[in-house]
């Protein structure tokens, strides 16, 4: 999931429509969106609810921003741009983090972070796996300075990693699962080590969030449903996402182990206070800075003003 980077949106009203218009692409935490439609819960829920998706992800940032969809799948880092920009946008619910997805890959002469200095690391600049980086190398006492990246895409940074031409490499599933698999490296850092700093999220329109508030609160109410059916009926749950995708449910079963998907205490956490370095709001502070380093974000972000946790905890029945 490649950080995007907002040239410029233009405000455009919304089509009028009864449905919530939701943009969605691929990612475990959004593809499972479907569940939803295909075992009836946002019927259950009262949710008139029409998925779009999404070839290609930042298409369906820009789609939100622009005012083309009500609400859209997208990463807490990617929403940081827009909320910059004044854009009225709230995210309104966490749909899972990355516990393992992505991951700093290295081979068997790679035992530390030791080992590391001056070695070549094969990632997608700018992208999660650059933001993975910094946060290993820092939790690590290194920075970016201490290491040589090379700028590839995901598919190609594993290839170049599998070929000796790097020393490293930092992807994410399949790439992961398929360099494991090869025999020919094993993670030294992975998302699971940085909990909370990968969210996936739901975020909405301000203006439909306030006309379409019952639909958002069904949304949510099914998508505790769908992470419920995922965990009791794994199988199943696999079969319906890989569809989705076009892949085979045995190759689309890696994908699970390495998504933790949120269900109701794990979200009413996620909105908790910024004294919570997990919530989204205590690891806003670290994103924000290396979107701004590396400027992929212009201004400051008010990070609590494009949060709105009122429909989970209504959900949940908290004050």
């Amino acid at each position: 999931m490649a950080v995007a980077v907002m040239a410029g949106t233009l405000a455009v009203s919304l089509p009028v429509a009864a449905q919530v218009r939701v943009g969605v692409s691929d990612w475990p935490g959004w593809v499972a969106w479907y569940i939803a439609e295909k075992k009836g819960f946002f019927k259950k829920h009262g949710a008139d609810v029409k998925l779009v998706w999404f070839a290609n992800y930042t298409d369906s940032i820009s789609a939100l921003s622009a005012g083309q969809l009500d609400a859209n799948s997208q990463t807490w880092s990617d929403t940081m741009a827009p909320l910059a920009k004044g854009i009225a946008l709230k995210a309104i619910l966490v749909n899972d983090n990355s516990a393992g997805n992505d991951a700093l890959m290295v081979g068997p002469g790679i035992r530390s972070f030791a080992d590391l200095k001056g070695k070549k690391i094969a990632l997608e600049e700018y992208s999660v796996s650059h933001f993975l980086l910094t946060l290993a190398l820092a939790k690590n006492s290194m920075t970016l300075k201490d290491v040589q990246v090379v700028n590839l895409s995901a598919g190609d940074a594993a290839a170049a990693f599998m070929a000796g031409r790097v020393d490293a490499a930092v992807v994410w599933n399949p790439w992961v699962n398929t360099i494991q698999t090869s025999g020919k490296g094993k993670p030294l850092f992975t998302s699971a080590d940085v909990p909370g700093m990968i969210p996936d999220l739901l975020v909405a329109q301000e203006k439909s969030l306030k006309a379409k508030r019952k639909d958002f609160l069904g949304m949510i109410r099914a998508w505790y449903d769908v992470e419920r059916f995922i965990r009791d009926n794994p199988d199943e749950a696999t079969r319906i996402m890989a569809k989705v995708v076009g892949m085979d449910p045995k190759d689309y079963k890696v994908f699970l182990p390495g998504t933790k998907f949120f269900d109701q205490p794990a979200n009413l956490k996620a909105f908790g206070p910024a004294s919570d370095p997990t919530s989204l709001l205590g690891v806003a502070p670290t994103i924000s800075k290396f979107l701004l380093d590396n400027k992929l974000m212009e201004g400051k972000v008010d990070y609590a003003r494009g949060i709105d946790a009122s429909l989970v905890r209504e959900v949940a029945g908290v004050k």
